[in-house]
């Protein structure tokens, strides 16, 4: 017998002995032979790479021995073995430079999360009874292959589709490379809270079609348009990393910030000057601050060069928006108008940042376009303390439009998709009720999913493949942004696995083997491991040993794409939002949580518990109303009310906040799934689910900030959860 197969029996004596998923008190403890040699009491680190978000920040992972419950040939267990016991930033990593955010330190409860799926399941019941039986690997692997079979048989491999969350690296590479050697259509990514629309208009501005990096480290005024760039947006750990050196890094010298946004975020709180705007007019106000700059010669229109010919009219010095007409139609005063930009002008190094709800609008494109060509204006882009590319970057997988997703599915006889593969994304959750995503994937007749958690998506399936967690696996990427370096990270398994979970690459390799006929030409690597070996060359004893190969200096970027030069020019537009005022009076405000971002990581219970870094509410979903407003209605703390758009409604109870405007009502993503693990299933309400299937025209992205709603009391008080009594009211500005 192997010795990894061998089992030892010990005799459980007492209930207290009994593991909880033994199910009762006369089972018995099963003690596996531990699998490897570690030294009681000593600690190793090694490298990794944090998965939660699309930053892929380098982390150090630190290993001790001990106890851990794992699944061992379809049994539950004890085995002593090297486990994870903390995560950090590492030091040496381009992105992380040793920091880490809150959601990557609870990166380490996903590994030993109580609600992973252990082994490969089947459907036993009805879809969406969740209802799965577990089968094993060689079951599971043969039936995804005759699925696959059937429909190289009926030689149909368009009907193959693969949906991912956002990934970059050699697993989107071999994901593609399956699908093309299968004959299907290329992966499409899916994320809740996308920045299409800033890629978008960073290839017709700039001619990259990636997020930028931002110098903060060396930059002298800052001035942000809706981006909660030290929270959730972009690249937030080397943001913060930078934003700490702009602040106290040169000795006598403390860069000014300006935060312009409708509702004070965590970014805003840190602000030297906030300002609030109405919503959607991002745009407006960046072209009136171009306005001045250039009516006063501060700069010439033509320094704007090719991100100016993006905006209609910008070579006519931007007449029409004159500091009086930004005011009427921003809500932002004259004078300040005329004082930021004077000074974004005159102090710079300067950088205006832009992203989140100003450009989840149905005019988002032309307010991205405002923000770009103000920053070529006062020559910020590639210049210290300004915006850059990172080099060196793979391009993104398409981003699915999941309306036109739904309704080809829905207006078909037949689906066109008949077998779907998913890894990690959850459509069912993170779209409009209007969108009719389950309604669609209901029609697919077999879906297989690679997830370790079951969430409202997975929950349809046919088929889970647990994958391996990120610590258990052989783990890379190519970071987007928040580096002049050119980065490719990689890191091995930091600790054996723990369950019968099999690393997702490996399986695509395993059942591209075993096709009839097999994937032609065949792959030249038998597992991931080898693919990455490959692909890092002379590097790869360098690159396992620091967790990835980066230049010692900036990197040169890609020569910027001509095509996207010839765009036709973006002419000025006012924000749409679906549902009358008179009707609807409130504007809508969803936002990503600071624990959840987009709600797929509300499964770690660390993070449920994290209070909220401004009203410190944890556990719950909350409405964050204005205190007036909220007097004039009525409305007192922890009142439950209903919020209503043109598509449904929800309900939470109120929290006052004085860093929001009257005209606005404002939700945190993340809560109110209807499956997902003990710890996120049925608490709160989801925001998402009540928005208007209203979308950003060029790139078909949700105008997720596009919706109004109205308000009313529901009676009673809702679960309001405040950390030590919660924040205190106070008055701030509004307009």
């Amino acid at each position: 017998m192997d010795r990894r197969q061998f089992i030892k029996v010990t005799a459980a004596t007492s209930a207290s002995a009994t593991l909880a998923s033994c199910g009762n008190p006369e089972n018995h403890i099963i003690r596996f032979v531990p699998e490897e040699e570690i030294i009681p009491g000593i600690a190793t680190w090694k490298p990794s790479i944090c998965p939660l978000c699309p930053s892929g920040c380098g982390i150090l992972v630190r290993i001790m021995q001990g106890e851990a419950e794992v699944v061992r040939n379809g049994q539950s267990g004890l085995i002593k073995m090297g486990l994870a016991k903390k995560l950090e930033g590492n030091p040496a990593h381009p992105i992380s430079q040793g920091k880490l955010c809150v959601r990557g330190q609870a990166a380490i409860q996903v590994t030993y999360h109580p609600d992973r799926v252990t082994q490969p399941m089947k459907r036993s019941g009805d879809r969406g009874t969740g209802k799965f039986q577990p089968i094993t690997w060689d079951a599971a692997i043969s039936e995804l292959t005759s699925k696959l079979d059937a429909l190289s048989a009926a030689k149909n491999q368009k009907a193959l589709a693969f949906l991912t969350r956002p990934i970059q690296g050699q697993r989107r590479v071999l994901i593609d490379q399956f699908l093309g050697k299968f004959g299907g259509p290329a992966s499409q990514s899916f994320e809740v809270l996308g920045d299409a629309v800033l890629r978008r208009a960073n290839v017709r501005s700039f001619g990259h079609e990636q997020l930028p990096t931002v110098d903060l480290a060396n930059c002298r005024y800052v001035l942000s348009l809706g981006s909660d760039f030290l929270g959730t947006w972009n690249s937030p750990v080397a943001q913060n990393v930078g934003f700490g050196d702009m602040r106290q890094g040169i000795p006598g010298q403390r860069g000014k910030f300006v935060q312009v946004e409708p509702r004070m975020s965590q970014t805003g709180a840190n602000a030297d000057e906030w300002v609030a705007i109405i919503p959607g007019t991002e745009g407006v106000l960046a072209l009136g601050l171009a306005h001045v700059i250039i009516n006063e010669k501060l700069r010439p229109a033509t320094a704007a060069g090719r991100a100016g010919a993006q905006i209609d009219g910008w070579n006519a010095g931007l007449a029409a928006y004159t500091p009086a007409e930004v005011e009427n139609r921003t809500g932002v005063a004259a004078a300040r108008v005329e004082r930021l930009a004077r000074e974004f002008a005159k102090h710079g190094p300067a950088v205006a940042i832009t992203g989140g709800a100003a450009l989840a609008q149905t005019n988002g494109m032309f307010n991205a376009l405002a923000v770009n060509a103000l920053n070529a204006l006062v020559g910020s882009v590639g210049q210290a303390g300004g915006i850059f590319f990172t080099p060196g970057n793979a391009q993104r997988p398409a981003s699915v439009a999941m309306d036109k997703f739904g309704a080809d599915i829905l207006n078909a006889s037949v689906s066109p998709i008949q077998v779907l593969l998913l890894n990690d994304a959850n459509p069912v959750f993170g779209t409009p009720a209007a969108w009719r995503v389950k309604e669609a994937l209901l029609k697919i007749p077999y879906i297989a999913s690679f997830g370790s958690f079951i969430d409202e998506t997975s929950n349809l399936a046919d088929l889970i493949l647990p994958d391996h967690s990120f610590l258990e696996s052989w783990v890379d990427h190519v970071p987007e942004s928040g580096t002049t370096k050119t980065v490719a990270s990689v890191a091995a398994p930091a600790m054996k696995p723990i369950h019968e979970t099999r690393p997702m690459p490996d399986v695509l390799l395993e059942v591209g083997r075993k096709l009839n006929p097999p994937l032609a030409p065949a792959f030249q690597w038998q597992t991931f491991d080898q693919m990455l070996q490959a692909s890092f060359g002379d590097n790869w004893a360098k690159a396992q040993e620091q967790g990835g190969i980066w230049s010692d200096s900036p990197g040169v970027p890609a020569p910027p794409a001509a095509a996207a030069a010839t765009a036709k020019p973006v002419a000025p537009a006012d924000a749409q939002f679906e549902g009358a005022e008179n009707q609807y009076p409130f504007h809508f405000l969803p936002y990503a949580s600071q624990a959840f971002l987009d709600g797929s990581v509300a499964h770690l219970p660390w993070l449920q518990e994290l209070p909220d870094v401004l009203s410190t509410a944890m556990w719950s979903s909350w409405v964050e109303i204005n205190p007036r407003t909220a007097a004039k209605m009525g409305i007192a703390q922890g009142d439950l009310l209903e919020v209503t758009s043109t598509r449904g409604s929800l309900r939470a109870p109120a929290l006052l906040s004085p860093g929001i405007a009257p005209d606005i009502v404002a939700m945190p993503i993340g809560q109110g799934h209807e499956t997902y693990t003990r710890f996120a299933s049925g608490r709160g309400a989801n925001p998402i689910s009540i928005l208007a299937p209203v979308t950003e025209p060029e790139t078909g992205a949700l105008a997720w900030a596009a919706t109004r709603v109205k308000i009313a009391k529901a009676g009673g008080t809702g679960q309001l959860t405040l950390f030590a009594g919660g924040m205190k009211e106070r008055e701030t500005e509004h307009r």
